[in-house]
């Protein structure tokens, strides 16, 4: 069982994957602590070099320093596969306001528009979004995308193998069209009326989450103990989560836990950059085969959020829900009637 010490995640060295069979297995018994109790940790060890890191959070910062009307003109309202720039208050979780605004960015690819008998989800794939006055963006953005697709596709290997499972289990579900997501997001202070909902509690839907988050803090997760705590900002490292997909594939064994972001005070910016490492929008996570399954819990059960084996339905269903203007402008025939 992990020491459940609020005052910081788990720390997971991965560098320790490639240091010799002791600092493997060492490696391995932590990180499988760390996915089946708590769900969450800090990553180090990743290879990330500082310089890589400084040239997007540049671009970031520079981006949400241009005129309004600029980032305006990247309004993710106008593109029916959910890329561009949400104005602050325009996303909602668990149907209330988030307090942020962002630039949501997927693998460069050409728009798919869903024929007679396609599944819905091809709307999601489709061209960015750029700022033309920043073109050092896109090259850091599409960089950064690739750069921890690889951090995340190591991780996976050495979680699995953590478990005692195939390291390459659901590599097919990947490969050359897999779904990546990276949010480039903006925190701008307090609303003034109370409200502190940076983003409400939720569980992310894909299959591994990688932040970069700065010095301010407000991430909170939800710990053994039911309360959310505070996970300390930790110089050079990435905080990892496990979405729904990997528990749902090991039947509630490995854990999807709730966590938010509370707003820093007013006048007071924090910038977050998460990375979601998903599988092809048309893949079906097959359970897995590992030799804990016995032991597993069973996946935590929401009517509100139905999950789908295959997992384009599972990000257009929280597309769909987090942003209802473009939902309501591009894709009405898709929502429920209330």
């Amino acid at each position: 069982m992990t020491n459940p010490s609020y005052q910081q995640l788990p720390i997971i060295d991965l560098s320790a994957a490639d240091a010799g069979p002791r600092a493997r297995a060492e490696l391995h018994a932590r990180l499988h602590g760390a996915a089946h109790d708590v769900g969450f940790f800090q990553l180090v060890g990743h290879g990330v070099q500082d310089a890589e890191t400084t040239a997007l959070l540049t671009a970031m910062r520079r981006f949400f320093a241009l005129p309004e009307a600029d980032r305006l003109a990247l309004d993710n309202v106008g593109s029916p596969h959910f890329r561009g720039y949400t104005r602050t208050g325009d996303e909602r979780t668990g149907g209330r306001q988030d307090w942020r605004d962002q630039l949501d960015i997927g693998a460069e690819r050409p728009a798919r528009v869903p024929g007679p008998g396609d599944a819905p989800y091809w709307w999601l794939e489709g061209p960015n979004q750029w700022p033309a006055a920043l073109p050092e963006l896109r090259t850091a953005a599409l960089r950064w995308i690739d750069r921890l697709s690889a951090v995340a596709e190591k991780l996976l290997h050495e979680l699995l193998a953590s478990i005692g499972a195939s390291p390459d289990f659901y590599d097919a579900a990947f490969g050359e069209h897999s779904h990546p997501h990276l949010k480039l997001v903006r925190y701008p202070g307090s609303a003034g009326n109370g409200a502190d909902q940076g983003v409400g509690a939720h569980k992310d839907y894909g299959f591994l989450t990688l932040l970069l988050q700065d010095r301010v803090g407000g991430l909170q997760v939800q710990r053994e103990d039911g309360l959310f705590h505070d996970v300390p900002p930790l110089e050079g490292a990435f905080v990892v989560n496990l979405g729904e997909l990997l528990e749902v594939a090991t039947n509630g064994y490995l854990l999807a836990t709730n966590h938010r972001v509370v707003s820093p005070p007013a006048a007071v910016e924090r910038f977050s950059v998460p990375f979601f490492y998903n599988p092809r929008l048309d893949a079906r996570v097959e359970p897995l085969v590992f030799p804990h399954a016995s032991t597993a819990p069973g996946v935590t059960t929401d009517p509100a959020n139905p999950l789908f084996a295959e997992y384009g339905f599972n990000e257009l269903k929280g597309k769909l829900r987090a942003h209802p203007l473009v939902a309501e402008r591009h894709h009405a025939s898709l929502l429920t009637p209330a």
